[in-house]
């Protein structure tokens, strides 16, 4: 059964060999990288929380604004991004035997002569394997020591374009989106609210770029330079927060100010060194990805806005019964994806080398990869949910003072943290699905799940109020695992080799 791809190794999954090793080099600095902008996110979020309840009601409404027209943009994109970078990164492999690689790659340090000579080596070695003279010629033009990935340069472009749309359409739309996520024009969280998701607005372009330019890292395997550029940025944040808040006392707006600083920061970090790592400038357009990212990158926008519409459908239903119960939300959701969102390292550890091994038809490395990082991401999961019941009790009051807002996260604590193996495997999943480049049935499978989701969220939040959310988002991310353990299971679309070539990893 093609299901028992998911069981094999199981025996295996802590093993230090050369595939536990893969994982946790690309994985690791992701995680860390990960988890930096959600603790940036939390620090925010306690700051603004010592400043009153209706504030940090009110920021809490436009982060979840923010991040739902943000993921719409991003996670196509980077995901798109990471296993176009990844296929090309390992087409390139193949075209090319290592050490002919190496050399022609710095062949602009050597005169015409020596290239010929190389070129020559290749073809008498092996014919079959010798690179086109188009290639050769390109890289020849463009290499010096800088990688040759096209889609790299169509990414930039369509990420600066994306984040300005986004700028222009928040900022000039606001005040409707706050009027339809329950802040109305009596309503005392609407000012900060303003405030915050209107300066937030102009980091919107950052955020959008160095989310692309994380894409093409991922899919290079070079997970550390965003883990340091996104460390710099958010010390900057963490730094500027209490000063611009509490010290020139611009309140919400500092947190607001702060955070595009950072974003801009890192941005500007993870550009330099792409720059002197990847060509940029391709010799002409045909070289480009615009068609193929733009199609994939739909398929996943209109995943994006069926998942996200979920979480941003419950925050407004939590908005609506009060500043309170919108104040314990916020925390405990910020929590609830901090600590899942850990998961997704493994996700893109598992897409970049899933992709590689599609592109190289190497079934055996798909079989391994993904059974291993399913399996890493449900320990993971156990030992987050572990930690959340232990911890939060006492590490809520860090978050604010309200014993009213305090004792709603008591009663959410218990969903928060027995959902967190659930959400690991959902975000694996969602992975090993782009790394096989199965965008349609991710998109297609999603719009059924929040077509169900977002029923049995309007029927519980009606009838128990935050306890009803927190059970429909539960329920939620266990469909989500049930879409992709249903098409694995059933060795279907890009699985189907799965039932007649199944081979237990070695």
């Amino acid at each position: 059964m093609p299901l028992l791809v998911l069981f094999s190794g199981i025996r295996n999954v802590l093993k230090k060999d050369e595939l536990g090793l893969e994982i946790m080099q690309i994985s690791v600095p992701t995680i860390l990288a990960l988890a930096a902008d959600p603790i940036a996110s939390l620090i925010d979020t306690a700051f603004i929380g010592h400043i009153g309840p209706v504030e940090l009601a009110a920021v809490g409404v436009s982060i979840a604004i923010f991040n739902q027209v943000s993921k719409i943009a991003i996670i196509p994109l980077v995901s798109v991004t990471t296993s176009l970078v990844a296929e090309e990164d390992a087409t390139d492999m193949l075209q090319t035997q290592p050490p002919e690689k190496e050399m022609l790659i710095k062949v602009s340090s050597v005169d015409e002569e020596r290239k010929l000579e190389v070129e020559d080596n290749i073809e008498q070695d092996d014919p079959e394997c010798s690179t086109s003279q188009t290639h050769i010629d390109r890289v020849a033009k463009l290499g010096h020591d800088k990688s040759y990935i096209p889609s790299a340069s169509s990414v930039l472009v369509i990420g600066g374009v994306l984040g300005v749309l986004q700028a222009l359409f928040l900022i000039f739309a606001a005040n409707p989106i706050l009027n339809y996520m329950g802040i109305h024009s009596n309503s005392p969280m609407l000012k900060p609210a303003q405030q915050y998701l209107t300066l937030r607005s102009f980091g919107a372009p950052a955020v959008i770029l160095s989310m692309a330019m994380q894409g093409v890292f991922r899919g290079i395997k070079d997970t550390r330079t965003p883990l340091y550029a996104t460390i710099v940025g958010d010390l900057a944040n963490i730094i500027l927060d209490p000063l611009l808040i509490f010290v020139v006392r611009l309140g919400v707006s500092g947190a607001a100010i702060a955070h595009i600083i950072s974003q801009y920061l890192i941005t500007l970090i993870l550009f330099w060194y792409l720059m002197k790592q990847v060509v940029l400038l391709p010799p002409s357009i045909q070289d480009c990805q615009f068609g193929k990212i733009l199609k994939n990158g739909f398929l996943l926008m209109i995943k994006v806005v069926a998942v996200t519409s979920c979480v941003t459908l419950s925050a407004s239903l939590a908005a609506r019964q009060g500043s309170t119960v919108m104040a314990a939300f916020q925390i405990c959701l910020q929590i609830w994806m901090a600590t899942s969102l850990l998961t997704d390292g493994l996700a893109v550890a598992g897409q970049a080398i899933i992709a590689s091994a599609f592109a190289r038809r190497d079934y055996s490395k798909v079989i391994s990869s993904t059974s291993r990082v399913l399996q890493l991401g449900l320990i993971l999961g156990l030992v987050l949910s572990f930690l959340l019941f232990s911890l939060l009790p006492f590490a809520s009051k860090l978050f604010t003072n309200d014993i009213n807002v305090l004792q709603l996260i008591s009663i959410t604590i218990p969903y928060v943290a027995a959902t967190q193996p659930i959400n690991a495997l959902a975000f694996v999943f969602d992975g090993v699905n782009y790394g096989a480049s199965d965008f349609i049935y991710s998109a297609y499978s999603m719009i059924m799940v929040a077509l169900v989701s977002i029923y049995i969220l309007y029927m519980l939040s009606s009838s128990l109020g935050m306890t009803g959310i927190w059970i429909a988002l539960s329920i939620y991310m266990s469909l989500r695992v049930f879409a992709g353990f249903w098409r694995i299971g059933t060795g279907s679309g890009p699985w189907s080799f799965l039932k007649d070539n199944f081979a237990r990893p070695q």
